[in-house]
């Protein structure tokens, strides 16, 4: 079993920023990706950002340019820095792993979410 703690959520001002933290612990053989997605109220779950073990990014449109993924493989942590942040922006942002076993396949686990409010 593995487990994804987030950490870094809270209330900013719009235009501000936040870091965001997630530390995966547990039975790790080896990672696929880790990754930060969002769901804001009535909306549907959406990638934000993710990054490989050797590196590799992919964002959202939406979020290129003002949002940073990086990783500490050592830690097994993924950050988030999140700058020029909008209201539009608040959602709960949840950590998401994929694993790969000893057998070789791949295992999806997520985090419980942090909620990041952005408001004056």
């Amino acid at each position: 079993q593995v487990q994804l703690v987030e950490s870094g959520g809270g209330l900013v001002q719009p235009g501000g920023s936040l870091r965001l933290s997630c530390a995966a612990s547990g039975s790790i053989f080896s990672f696929n990706s880790m990754g930060w997605y969002r769901q804001a109220p009535g909306k549907q779950r959406e990638l934000v950002a993710a990054i490989t073990p050797v590196g590799s990014t992919n964002y959202a449109d939406s979020v290129k340019g003002r949002f940073t993924i990086s990783r500490d493989n050592a830690k097994n942590t993924v950050y988030l820095q999140m700058n020029s942040l909008k209201p539009e922006e608040t959602a709960v942002y949840l950590c998401n792993a994929r694993i790969v076993t000893i057998t070789s396949s791949i295992v999806e686990y997520w985090g419980k979410g942090t909620l990041v409010t952005v408001s004056l």
